[in-house]
């Protein structure tokens, strides 16, 4: 055969073997994996205004990267906190979200501190609808005994990619401390040496950790997911929640690549893993942070999934029609009649956002006695309806209610629990959203003074004055409890509880004692 024949036969076999490989499925034969990701997403299947793309939309990207690279090298992943945080979550406990990722086909999820809020029996119901797995790496009951998977091997363009979970040791506390009272959440470094030691004994090339740790700088160094990447340097990339951190440009730890996509499917994270540059580490490893923008106007979109053309994320179908499908069925549950009220509770905008309301303190006295703490406030923005005189639906508590606020409990100083007051009554007398509704105190102001002198006096409900230099445990919602409207005096203050949301907190009072404030209490002394 003279030269000129070898060299044809030789590209001949190339083209056949490109052919073979379907060049279609994988754009310029770079990448061999795709992982796309979503962390605390809370509920929100729906796309909201103030929230994330939606569900239909994640669906429709997730199946145009299944199409272009082939479905059995693309996996879906959850960094936990997906089934609770809405009304669409809440009323059929988690139910309604685990058939959507079914539906997604998500490939695993660690659990968050939140997808505990229903109790265990709820959590292993969910757990048998699943048709993906639970990874519970670091969980265990007290005897020692597992539940969900401890990891999963997949064989993926003949690379073992190995993949685990870890759920923050902070859920003993930012959980129902008595719905987790019978697990242990163990240390996530030491359980991810000794399930890489397995790991490696398969074989597995690539490891993934999916890990509902963060990087709040509240949390324990060893406890954040920056942590855990010092320590184990063996870690390939890190799928992280909890911290609701989008981590917008590449991050890596010690040769560890870590991302996050922030909250409530705002974001949605691709990852594109080229395993010719395993060699070579994190450059193997090319993140991307697609925005809600960006997925409506498909603008970026086309450059991010390799794509020739301009790809626009519609609604997927499917999804759109089974969230439709959800919420019909949802509509029999809100109907449900809780109680019954002979008088208005008291919401208007103008007055809830500047004056003590019965509406207001059914409200916070039901955060109270769930959590036991010394005073309870929300603000008066986030109670957004009135109801009138006659029955109750869970449909009325879910109008007053909309934002799928949960119940935190912090640990403040009397003098930061005065500044607290302070801060809302700063507006006053405009209707500002973070005039404070509030519990287990008694609190004089004098609208005529300066802003931030106002509050004369603050009585618990001993009787005794507020000291300003002692520890008081105080229950706000989750909003607040991050600095909201201002209220900074939260921002770094210890966290020692975590509790459902405010809706079924309250649905919860109402069914149990009936409707006991029929008219304010002077709680709120002006002058």
């Amino acid at each position: 055969m003279n030269l000129k024949m070898l060299v044809f036969s030789f590209i001949s076999i190339i083209f056949l073997l490109s052919g073979c490989s379907n060049v279609q499925s994988n754009p310029n034969n770079k990448y061999e994996l795709i992982v796309v990701h979503l962390n605390d997403v809370h509920g929100r299947a729906e796309e909201g205004k103030y929230d994330g793309m939606g569900y239909p939309k994640v669906a429709s990207i997730l199946n145009e990267y299944r199409q272009i690279f082939g479905k059995e090298n693309v996996l879906y992943l959850d960094a936990g906190d997906n089934t609770h945080g809405t009304t669409f979550a809440t009323l059929e406990k988690g139910e309604s979200m685990i058939n959507l990722s079914n539906e997604m086909k998500l490939d695993a999820i660690t659990l968050g501190n939140h997808d505990f809020n229903y109790g265990m029996e709820q959590l292993f119901k969910l757990e048998d609808m699943a048709d993906f797995k639970f990874l519970t790496t670091n969980i265990l009951t007290k005897d020692g005994k597992s539940f969900g998977s401890k990891y999963i091997v997949k064989k993926i363009r003949g690379i073992k990619v190995g993949i685990f979970g870890l759920t923050t040791p902070e859920t003993v506390y930012k959980a129902n401390p008595q719905i987790v009272k019978n697990l242990i959440f163990a240390d996530p470094i030491d359980t991810a040496k000794k399930v890489i030691k397995d790991l490696k004994k398969e074989n597995v090339q690539f490891i993934i950790v999916v890990t509902h740790l963060g990087d709040d700088p509240a949390t324990k160094y060893e406890w954040q997911s920056v942590g855990l990447a010092e320590s184990v340097p063996e870690i390939n990339l890190i799928i992280d929640g909890h911290s609701h951190t989008a981590l917008k440009d590449k991050t890596v730890v010690n040769g560890v690549t870590i991302v996050q996509t922030g909250e409530y499917d705002k974001n949605l994270g691709i990852v594109k893993i080229d395993f010719d540059e395993l060699a070579y580490g994190e450059k193997a490893i090319y993140p991307v942070l697609l925005s809600k923008a960006e997925v409506e106007n498909g603008k970026d979109l086309s450059v991010k999934m390799e794509l020739n053309e301009k790809f626009v994320a519609k609604d997927d179908a499917k999804i759109a029609s089974l969230i439709y499908d959800i919420k019909e069925r949802q509509e029999k549950i809100i109907s449900e009649i809780i109680g019954k009220t002979p008088v208005l509770l008291e919401a208007s905008r103008e007055i809830v956002r500047t004056s003590e309301t019965n509406l207001g303190n059914l409200i916070t006295d039901a955060m109270l006695e769930k959590s036991e703490a010394d005073i309870a406030i929300t603000s008066g923005g986030s109670i957004r309806s009135s109801i009138g005189i006659g029955n109750i639906t869970i449909e009325d508590i879910i109008n007053v209610l909309p934002f799928g606020n949960y119940v935190i409990v912090k640990k403040l100083t009397g003098k930061q629990i005065w500044d607290m007051f302070e801060n809302g009554f700063t507006k006053y007398p405009e209707t500002d959203g973070r005039f404070p509704q509030f519990s287990g105190v008694t609190v004089t102001f004098n609208s005529k003074k300066p802003a931030g002198k106002r509050v004369e006096k603050i009585t618990l409900k001993n009787g005794k004055s507020l000291d300003l230099n002692k520890i008081y445990k105080v229950a706000s919602d989750d909003y607040i409890a991050v600095g909201g409207d201002e209220y900074n005096m939260f921002i770094n203050a210890e966290e020692i509880a975590n509790y459902p949301a405010l809706t079924e907190i309250v649905i919860e009072n109402i069914k149990k004692n009936g409707i006991t404030n029929l008219t304010t209490d002077n709680r709120l002394i002006k002058k």
